[in-house]
């Protein structure tokens, strides 16, 4: 089993935009209703608008209470790269990047887009110069 989690968001193109250019995800599907978003040849995440007829349970776009409580946690090997990418983006830092002594690896917390929260973590036991 792999998941796949799917976030539903008012602008899937601004979204994918932001998952490429920070965490270094691809495109693996493109467009405005639904994108899957790609590691290589795997699916790590999906993103699909908030009005989709056919899919009636994706939840209550005005509802607040949506990704909280919900984190979206990548893992990498190449920690260094993204923290190049999310200087050159300058994404939104909430925190990091530091050292989790309990995970034994390296983080950074960001803001994502729509107000979902993104951590990336790097692989456990290194430790970088942070």
């Amino acid at each position: 089993m792999r998941p796949q989690p799917m976030l539903v968001v008012e602008d899937v193109e601004a979204c994918s935009k932001w998952f490429q250019e920070v965490l270094g995800l691809a495109s693996g599907h493109g467009g405005p209703e639904y994108e899957m978003l790609m590691d290589g040849d795997t699916m790590v995440a999906q993103l699909h608008r908030w009005e989709a007829h056919e899919h009636p349970h994706l939840g209550d776009p005005s509802d607040p209470s949506r990704g909280n409580g919900v984190l979206l946690w990548f893992a990498t090997d190449d920690f260094a790269a993204t923290m190049s990418r999310v200087e050159a983006t300058q994404a939104t830092v909430l925190e990091g990047p530091l050292y989790n002594p309990n995970g034994q690896q390296e983080e950074i917390w960001l803001a994502g887009p729509e107000g979902f929260r993104v951590v990336v973590a790097g692989p456990r036991g290194v430790r970088a110069n942070t």
